[in-house]
């Protein structure tokens, strides 16, 4: 049965999930890797897409914005629908001087900024970290290219009124980017005893000045991270 946010039916969806945060992204994401892929789920314009990669199984659907709004689709897909494996395609502002626009992170980990994960271990600073399985899956799949960084980032429930001092302070202890779903989706994870990774575009620079990727670049130039979540998907 259809869940309160997702129109799909058992078995509609894949083991493994990509998730980007665009709804039109994710449709670009479905045409480019599965041409036969199915909506399984149109919900608020939040759509869901279920095709094969490879012989394989694979879905796609995007998160919406931000960590409450990912939190929902995550939770009902590993309730209800025996998703296995999560993979967040998206994008990232840049905060490490070792990171450039375009460059693609492995987040191996996810400071955090906000309330959901404090009640995984109320008396504790629970750690968002990926699953190892997913981050050496796209590691493998990366290989000795350099644009591909594996590190910490840190997820925000907030884009605007950050300290830029709060920025920097993060950049010297070697947090890679900043973003807003990535810790939410580890702690569901680790919840739901399942796994989670993001793979994630540089889209712009926040501690480093220099040009930043159009509305229409952060839609359209993200086939290095895809093909290293397919990778993780399929590990």
């Amino acid at each position: 049965m259809a869940t309160p946010h997702i129109s799909a039916q058992p078995g509609d969806f894949a083991p493994a999930v990509l998730m980007p945060g665009d709804p039109k992204r994710a449709t670009k994401m479905a045409e480019l890797l599965m041409p036969d892929a199915q909506m399984v789920s149109n919900v608020r314009g939040i759509v869901g897409y279920t095709g094969e990669v490879n012989g394989k199984p694979l879905s796609i659907m995007a998160s919406g914005m931000g960590q409450p709004s990912l939190s929902i689709y995550v939770n009902e897909l590993f309730m209800f629908y025996d998703v296995e494996r999560i993979i967040r395609v998206g994008t990232a502002g840049g905060l490490s001087p070792k990171v450039n626009v375009g460059d693609v992170i492995i987040a191996n980990g996810a400071h955090y900024e906000g309330v959901l994960n404090t009640y995984m271990a109320p008396s504790t600073h629970f750690s968002a970290i990926a699953s190892y399985q997913l981050v050496r899956g796209a590691a493998d799949a990366a290989g000795d290219d350099e644009t591909v960084h594996v590190g910490t980032i840190v997820s925000r429930d907030r884009f605007y009124g950050v300290d830029p001092a709060e920025n920097e302070a993060l950049a010297k202890i070697g947090c890679l980017g900043v973003e807003m779903e990535a810790g939410a989706l580890y702690g569901l994870a680790t919840k739901y005893d399942r796994h989670a990774l993001s793979v994630l575009t540089v889209s712009d620079h926040i501690t480093v000045p220099g040009p930043d990727m159009d509305a229409q670049e952060r839609e359209s130039k993200f086939q290095k991270a895809l093909a290293l979540a397919v990778a993780a998907a399929h590990c």
